[in-house]
């Protein structure tokens, strides 16, 4: 690790919004080929302190130090200038121009009086090939996948040559091989001098690449030490402020009930061929396999929003197909993993996004206002909503929070089959606890739940049974002890037998 003086620190640094104070006297500090993890839970701050570096957000008090000397950004693009480059969890890219265009967006080449699109496209290429991404650069951003859009976010912030590279949650939406590449990408960047903030809510990651780690819990630095020898339980105690214990609820002994949901040979045109499988009353059933295998969309199927060949039970009746309205009507109800742009409407209040879904409940000729009121009260209390003000919009929670909005949102119409997609993608590890215990007390108390996860460790600790799929297809089924990494991937990457079977040939 180096120990050369910081390019980029934060002395004493407190920020505000109105009355609520989100950062108190935070010093913080980035130096040249170091990596500096900084983590902590949903709302810790840690989004606050990076857009401070970058110019995105003013300090309400404190300084703002580069290479030693007191500094106010006026802008992001103030910072950029300095060479301060943030990579957003929440893609920064104009949806409509292409994949050449956002790398070079206000620093396009020129070739006398026109564009140079042709030394733009030879250089995006060249920074897509260092990430493996075959994107092309003329394709519409809105045309290509959510990990491809985050590999554009980091060609455009390599085109940049920074010497502050600011990285949130850079591998929430990457698969583990896509991860791989970026951390070659940022060791090269350390041997070069480059200093970079890392945050990610996965701690294996941090154990992994971090030279120095901070932790912030309730806007204070709790703990900022180099990396060696820190445990990834330390750092969970850290952030949580209590010894973590086990991280999953105890997996219960079931005997298989009676099914509530049967797939039959459910088709998504272009996407998923001949999908059967159940669920049973009072059942976690986790559904595994790689980005693309087409777990999403067959769900989507299965809720109505998208068009299906083929059939779908439930309590053994047959659900319409492409019908929302009919799936919720039988008590079928899906949570996008998207929470941002198709769960919540982030403009809006708590009380209109959580009474969203279930407005028939609060409609009776006029809105009852006092029971949408009661109804918050309820989800704030009940799924523990940490916010500041019950009437701030629902885009200025942090993600935990906004993540729990949704599912008490869901939860107010009753369903008897919930499917969760990504359910803690992007959270901390506090409450990614919280929401493993609330799967667990759904089927407690009868509900069925679906879970889509990327995270293996997630899968293994809590689903009763797993559904593996690839390429469009069920790859398989596991349940017991066969529910393992090993297990999983082999069906995940098409090899034919499990351990088990295996063994017993």
């Amino acid at each position: 690790m180096t120990d050369a003086p910081p390019i980029l620190a934060l002395d004493a640094v407190s920020r505000r919004f109105g009355p609520v104070q989100v950062l108190f006297d935070v010093d913080f500090s980035l130096r040249a080929g170091e990596v500096h993890a900084l983590i902590g839970e949903n709302g810790a701050g840690k989004s606050t302190t990076m857009k401070i570096l970058a110019g995105y957000l003013e300090a309400s008090e404190g300084r703002i130090l580069l290479d030693g000397q007191p500094i106010r950004f006026a802008s992001s693009e103030g910072a950029e200038d300095a060479g301060i480059v943030m990579i957003h969890q929440e893609f920064n890219l104009a949806e409509q121009l292409t994949v050449e265009q956002n790398v070079f967006l206000g620093r396009e080449k020129r070739k006398g009086l026109f564009l140079d699109h042709r030394a733009m496209q030879a250089e995006t290429r060249v920074l897509l090939d260092r990430l493996q991404c075959k994107v092309a650069p003329k394709a519409r951003v809105s045309d290509i996948s959510v990990p491809d859009k985050q590999m554009v976010e980091i060609a455009k912030a390599l085109s940049r040559d920074a010497r502050v590279l600011i990285m949130d949650e850079p591998t929430a939406v990457l698969t583990n091989r896509e991860a791989e590449v970026l951390f070659a990408q940022i060791e090269r960047l350390r041997a070069a001098g480059v200093a970079i903030l890392y945050t990610s809510h996965k701690l294996d990651e941090v154990a992994r690449i971090a030279d120095r780690i901070t932790v912030l819990r309730d806007g204070h630095v709790v703990l900022s030490q180099p990396a060696d020898g820190l445990s990834e339980d330390a750092m969970a105690a850290a952030m949580v402020g209590r010894e973590m214990e086990d991280l999953y609820p105890a997996k219960r002994q079931r005997v298989p009930g009676t099914p509530v949901l049967e797939v039959e040979n459910l088709t998504v045109p272009g996407v998923v061929q001949e999908a059967s499988f159940t669920l049973a009353k009072g059942e976690i059933l986790g559904f595994a396999g790689l980005v693309g295998a087409g777990r999403t969309e067959l769900m989507e199927g299965i809720v109505g929003l998208r068009q299906t060949h083929g059939s779908v039970r439930v309590n053994g009746q047959p659900l319409r197909p492409g019908s929302v309205d009919a799936a919720k009507r039988a008590g079928l109800v899906y949570l996008t993993e998207d929470r941002k742009e198709r769960g919540l409407l982030l403009n809006k209040s708590l009380k209109d996004n959580l009474t969203l879904l279930a407005l028939d409940k609060f409609t009776h000729g006029l809105i009852d206002r006092k029971g949408e009121e009661a109804a918050l009260d309820n989800a704030i209390k009940e799924f523990d909503i940490r916010t500041p003000s019950r009437d701030i919009a629902a885009g200025n929670l942090s993600g935990g929070n906004q993540q729990k909005l949704l599912i008490a949102k869901t939860m107010l119409a009753d369903p008897d089959i919930v499917i969760i997609d990504e359910p803690t993608r992007g959270i901390d590890i506090g409450t990614k606890q919280q929401i493993y215990d609330f799967i667990h007390h759904l089927a407690e108390k009868g509900h069925s739940v679906i879970f889509i996860s990327s995270e293996m460790p997630e899968v293994i600790g809590l689903a009763e049974r797993v559904v593996v799929m690839r390429s469009g297809r069920i790859a398989g089924e596991l349940t017991g002890s066969d529910i393992n990494e090993q297990a999983i991937v082999r069906l995940a990457m098409g090899l034919k037998d499990t351990p088990t079977e295996m063994a017993e040939a």
